[in-house]
């Protein structure tokens, strides 16, 4: 399936192919394309859009569209659960909520900034996420 968001990637822009890929839809096929064009790239590929405003996949409250996505395709893995924490308070800017959420909005700046393309950035960033979520599964007792 293809899937459409925003380019210049960041934390929830990052973190949701991470998860689509990862637990969803290993076939997935990414596109980046100016905010004002998602919607219409969406329709005119058949693809899901994703974090942005209209889109199926968007913030709903206090939700970033990764904890969306994991509600909506009901995934309940603890670890998954656990980096969910993590996610949401770097993207929302309530870095308070969560001790590495501070570093997690460090890592996505420094990545956008080495790494300009969205395609390459999240070439890089998805070893991040397999290694913090391989962290989330030690301490959440699956390790």
């Amino acid at each position: 399936m293809k899937w459409v968001t925003r380019s210049h990637v960041h934390v929830d822009r990052v973190a949701c192919p991470w998860l689509i890929s990862r637990f969803i839809d290993s076939q997935a096929q990414f596109l980046f394309v100016p905010k004002s064009q998602v919607l219409l790239v969406a329709q005119q590929e058949g693809a899901l859009a994703f974090d942005t405003p209209g889109a199926r996949f968007h913030h709903e409250g206090d939700l970033c569209t990764f904890d969306v996505l994991i509600r909506d395709y009901a995934l309940t893995d603890k670890a998954l659960l656990r980096l969910a924490r993590i996610v949401n308070a770097a993207d929302t800017d309530r870095l308070e909520q969560d001790a590495l959420a501070a570093g997690l909005e460090a890592i996505a700046v420094g990545f956008s900034l080495r790494y300009p393309n969205d395609q390459d950035n999240l070439a890089r960033q998805f070893e991040v996420y397999d290694a913090l979520y391989a962290w989330c599964r030690l301490t959440e007792g699956k390790g």
